[in-house]
């Protein structure tokens, strides 16, 4: 029997954590949560929270991709695939260096 649980792992790997601060900036650091901080005066202590919360879960899920635990990703995207965010339209989104 499967039972949801949630797990700290305490194995750390620096390229995993390296990417994953990566991540926080770019997803926090500028643009739309920076906007939303200022507008709603959310402190630093709740932003560094909701930081911490995103990095935690990142490091996760990159940790299982590098070990290749398919089954586990199709576990938490079956599970946290709600209908409430079903009138999304996705459109990736990437920075970075191009060749011209």
């Amino acid at each position: 029997m499967k039972v949801w649980t949630k797990v700290k792992i305490k194995d750390q790997n620096i390229q995993v954590e390296r990417i994953c601060r990566s991540f926080i900036n770019y997803l926090y650091g500028y643009g739309i949560i920076r906007d939303l901080s200022r507008k709603y005066n959310i402190s630093k202590e709740d932003r560094q929270m909701m930081e911490q919360y995103t990095a935690n879960r990142i490091s996760g899920l990159l940790l299982l991709f590098l070990s290749r635990d398919y089954p586990r990703i199709n576990d938490i995207a079956n599970k946290y695939n709600l209908d409430a965010t079903s009138d999304l339209l996705i459109q990736p989104e990437i920075e970075g260096y191009i060749e011209k």
